[in-house]
C-alpha cells in the first residue's frame, strides 16, 4: 500500500513556524494548551512528519562526517525505523498523529540533540533549531522563485 504522504519538498517558511510553533506551545503548556492553539489537522501532522524527517535524518543519517561503522548503521536503521512508525502513524490517523509527533520530536530533541547553550533547556533548543530551519527554508525559497 503506498503512503498517503507528499513527496519530500523543502519546508516554507511558514510551514517551519507553524510546526516549531505547535512544539514550542506543546513544551511550554502541554497538550491541550497546543491545541487550544493550533488545531490537530491532517495539515499539520505532514508538516509535523516532514519536519521529524529534517530533524531525525542528519542525526542518524550514516552520511555524516567521519568514516561509517557498525554503529553508525545501527543508529541509521534506529533513525528509520522512528520515522516508519510516525509515516504510518500519519497514515493511519492523520489527526490523532499531531500531538504523538509532536512529542516524538520534543523526546528526541531532549535525549539526542545537544543543548546548544548547555543549559538543559529544551526550549531554547527548539528555537535555535527553528531559527536554523527558518533560515533554510528561507534559503531554499529565495533560490526556487522566478523572477
Amino acid at each position: 500500500m503506498p503512503y498517503l504522504i507528499p513527496a519530500r519538498t523543502p519546508l516554507t517558511p511558514e510551514e517551519v513556524d507553524r510546526a516549531f510553533d505547535y512544539l514550542l506551545a506543546l513544551q511550554m503548556g502541554g497538550g491541550n494548551y497546543a491545541s487550544g492553539r493550533t488545531p490537530a489537522t491532517p495539515e499539520l501532522a505532514f508538516l509535523l512528519l516532514r519536519l521529524a524527517e529534517n530533524i531525525v535524518f542528519p542525526v542518524t543519517g550514516v552520511l555524516g562526517d567521519g568514516e561509517p561503522h557498525a554503529d553508525s548503521f545501527a543508529l541509521d536503521e534506529v533513525g528509520c525505523i522512528l520515522l516508519s512508525t510516525l509515516r504510518d502513524w500519519t497514515r493511519d490517523s492523520p489527526t490523532t498523529a499531531v500531538l504523538g509527533i509532536a512529542r516524538t520530536i520534543i523526546r528526541f530533541v531532549e535525549n539526542v540533540i545537544p543543548d546548544p547553550d548547555d543549559h538543559g533547556d529544551t526550549r531554547a533548543t527548539l528555537e535555535t533549531m527553528r531559527d536554523e530551519h527558518l533560515e533554510w527554508a528561507r534559503t531554499v525559497q529565495s533560490m526556487t522563485e522566478r523572477p
